[in-house]
């Protein structure tokens, strides 16, 4: 009989090279194995599917607790960086938490296959049952990154999750030298938005300045030159309001955003909610005084 750490061992390694007795294989898909079940698709409750993604379940042992995994698979041309929200739910179908997991640089026909795990272990060990919310796929060369390896630009730049209040919507765009050198920037990012398909978005102003969205959200001040030295960063201001009226509502999850003219795009994903509104304003860079040295 395995024993409760040779389980919990077996889910922590699912999709790494490690799994001569787990029977996952991270770059490849399953690996069949006398230690492990082949796994089985987990239905959502609510019937829906998604494309190139799959939740996965398997049992460690004639009576250990199932592993939940999830596996990805890449039918593009580029490679793709998969962003995934996941909620866990209890016995009685409840939603007790949400996780997010990044499956990075994933190669064209490739598929990866990976444990969920929490912070509290295995999730269906614990007794969680998990379910697929939300898929974002960006061009792994265009993957926002807030940590790791500097990108060759020289530069990170990220979306917070922003705030929301009575139908008003702010998020924050970062921008970090991490490179050697110093890095100016003048005015205000370029932003294309992209639907869920990443295609572009028509029918959207992008107004220099939050002003005309809402007053005192920090993105109406003068442009101004700004230059950052090795470890400071500045920020941009998103603003938008997600009124609802006469047209079609326009959902952009994706914005492709370039620091400056020139620059090499980074792709987020602040999930803007436009409505029928019809504008996005954006605001001038500004450097992070908490950085500033």
């Amino acid at each position: 009989m395995r024993t409760a750490t040779s389980l919990a061992l077996c889910a922590a390694l699912a999709g790494t090279p490690l799994l001569a007795g787990c029977g996952t294989g991270a770059a490849g898909g399953p690996e069949a194995s006398a230690a492990c079940a082949s796994a089985s698709p987990v239905a959502d409750p609510a019937g829906r599917t998604w494309d190139n993604v799959t939740l996965l379940s398997r049992t460690c042992g004639a009576s250990g607790p199932p592993v939940t995994e999830f596996e990805v698979t890449n039918t593009e041309k580029e490679a793709l960086t998969f962003t995934l929200t996941f909620t866990l739910m209890n016995g009685f179908g409840e939603a007790m938490d949400t996780t997010t997991r990044t499956v990075e640089s994933v190669r064209p026909g490739q598929t990866v296959r990976h444990a969920l795990d929490t912070e509290d272990g295995p999730a269906a060990a614990r007794g969680s049952r998990a379910r697929i919310i939300k898929v974002r796929t960006v061009p792994a060369d265009e993957a926002a990154a807030a940590s790791g390896a500097c990108p060759p630009s020289g530069i990170r730049v990220t979306a917070d999750r922003g705030d929301a209040a009575m139908g008003l919507r702010v998020v924050g765009l970062h921008l970090l030298n991490c490179g050697p050198a110093a890095y100016a920037v003048d005015g205000y990012p370029g932003l294309q938005l992209l639907d869920e398909d990443r295609e572009p978005v028509s029918g959207v102003r992008i107004l220099h300045g939050t002003d005309t969205i809402s007053s005192g959200i920090g993105g109406d001040a003068t442009p101004r030159p700004v230059t950052l030295r090795p470890g400071e960063s500045a920020y941009a201001n998103l603003a938008w309001r997600n009124t609802t009226g006469a047209g079609e509502a326009v959902n952009a999850p994706y914005v492709r955003v370039t620091a400056k003219v020139g620059a090499a795009p980074v792709t987020v994903t602040p999930e803007l909610d436009l409505g029928t509104t019809g504008r996005l304003g954006v605001g001038p860079w500004t450097k992070d005084d908490t950085t500033a040295r």
